[in-house]
């Protein structure tokens, strides 16, 4: 309305407008700053990584699988959890909501290419002095409509677009990411609580044997065959076997709701599906890894990385089209009149349209330090990127190693478990035969249960090394 007051008592402008248009369609395509051509190479020397072309056993540098990894570990459990958390997740829901903020905010910068516009309604009473004019009351009624339209003439607003849209896809990439933590998470604790659910089983079987053993060296000591302190020593055994149940349990309820959170749900919501205790997961005989660039273009980080630098790029362009100058339009229709009956009237009707031209030539300075300010920006992201692929590149070549060594390490066990099952079996049928001291069973037992907490340790930990191996490749997401 106040530009409406000053611009309506003379004719408009035509001269002006037309060298406005002219500028317009003059100047559609003209985009100021650097153009995005994707980013260089990071690692060059990945595809020559040794760990890809040389791979441990049981791993195979073929096509990858599919991204739900965790169907080849055929534990329907596992799946229904991870599919919960995909669905419920905390951490995955806010990394959505990111996403569509992105994503809106995009949509508005795309819609700053358009006019904008404004309607007006307004009525005015004034009492005037009594003069000479005998004027007295006086009433307006006014109704207008404005726009105003920013011409893009150096591609500052396509700039930011672009920007948007490239933050945009980093959203969506770093939502997909979430997933990858969230299965990989969701599996790790999961595979801790049957570890610690299956070595309760074994300690309680251990004491159990114990209690056996004792309850026969109390009737061999009452038939003075044995001594007191061989039962004190069998009993104190029980004890410290019983006494690893009380860490275990805890650890386990720990483990219900770590999964329950995982979830989305309140702790304890998982007890009662959890509490029947299960084989760990069985991995897969072989696993697949494909390529070095496979990886590279797969893991939504990476991928997010690459499109904050296109972003940071865009911006650059987009303050340096700060230097130059900016047309606006702006134009008006109206009505008014004293008499509401009347506003609709033809010879009431009142327009106008001004061309706005608007170049800070001088401002000691601001857009310089704006325009190095995004500059900055571009190369700080650009250094991420380059540390985000050399940081992938080590988790896959780490996970890569463990896996292979834990693979090793289980076998060894498993040996180890069964020497140590044979000597304890055989040690306690000398005990009981009276050929053999409390001594050496009391020492066998031990060997035994150390084997077997081993096994199910290392068993444990190769399953998670598994879980590792996918996370590194970035598998666990669906485009």
């Amino acid at each position: 309305m106040g530009l409406q007051t000053g611009m309506k008592l003379g004719a408009a402008p035509l001269p002006c407008l037309r060298v406005a248009m002219f500028m317009v369609l003059a100047l559609p395509g003209c985009t100021v700053g650097p153009a995005y051509h994707g980013a260089n190479p990071a690692a060059p020397n990945a595809l020559r990584a040794a760990a890809f072309n040389q791979p441990p056993a049981g791993v195979q540098s073929a096509a990858p699988r599919a991204a739900a990894w965790w169907l080849t570990l055929d534990d329907p459990e596992l799946t229904a959890l991870i599919d919960a958390a995909r669905a419920r997740s905390t951490d995955i829901r806010a990394a959505e909501a990111r996403l569509r903020q992105s994503r809106a905010a995009l949509h508005g910068q795309q819609r700053n290419t358009w006019p904008k516009s404004s309607a007006a309604a307004a009525y005015v009473h004034a009492s005037l002095p009594d003069t000479s004019t005998n004027i007295g009351n006086i009433d307006v009624y006014d109704a207008s409509l404005d726009a105003t339209w920013e011409i893009d003439l150096f591609g500052g607003t396509r700039r930011a677009i672009e920007a948007a849209s490239a933050e945009a896809q980093a959203q969506e990439a770093d939502l997909a990411d979430v997933h990858v933590r969230i299965a990989a998470e969701v599996a790790q604790a999961y595979i801790d609580l049957r570890d610690r659910q299956q070595r309760i089983a074994l300690v309680r079987e251990s004491a159990d044997l114990e209690d056996q053993t004792l309850t026969i060296t109390q009737q061999r000591r009452s038939r003075g065959v044995a001594s007191e302190l061989d039962v004190e020593r069998i009993r104190t055994q029980v004890d410290d076997t019983r006494g690893t149940l009380i860490p275990l349990e805890a650890q386990i309820t720990e483990s219900f709701d770590e999964l329950s959170v995982l979830t989305g749900r309140e702790p304890g919501a998982l007890d009662a599906e959890l509490n029947e205790g299960r084989p760990l997961p069985a991995i897969p005989a072989a696993v697949s890894i494909g390529d070095p660039a496979a990886m590279l273009q797969r893991r939504p980080d990476i991928r997010a990385a690459e499109r904050r630098m296109a972003s940071k790029n865009a911006q650059i362009g987009e303050r340096q089209a700060d230097w130059f100058p900016k047309l606006t339009l702006f134009g008006d229709l109206g009505f008014s009149a004293s008499d509401p009956g009347h506003l609709l009237r033809k010879e009431n009707f009142t327009w106008f349209g001004v061309p706005y031209l608007q170049w800070s030539a001088l401002d000691f300075g601001r857009t310089r330090a704006h325009v190095e300010e995004a500059r900055s920006g571009y190369q700080e992201a650009e250094a991420q990127y380059e540390g985000t692929v050399l940081d992938a590149l080590r988790d896959a070549d780490v996970a890569l190693s463990r896996y292979g060594h834990q693979r090793e390490s289980v076998i060894s066990l498993r040996n180890v478990e069964v020497s140590a099952n044979r000597t304890a079996t055989l040690t306690q049928q000398r005990y009981r035969a009276g050929v053999s001291s409390v001594l050496d069973w009391l020492d066998a037992e031990r060997t035994r249960f150390s084997a077997q907490q081993n096994r199910i340790a290392g068993e444990a930990q190769l399953v998670k090394d598994y879980v590792a191996l996918e996370k590194s490749l970035g598998m666990g997401w669906q485009p």
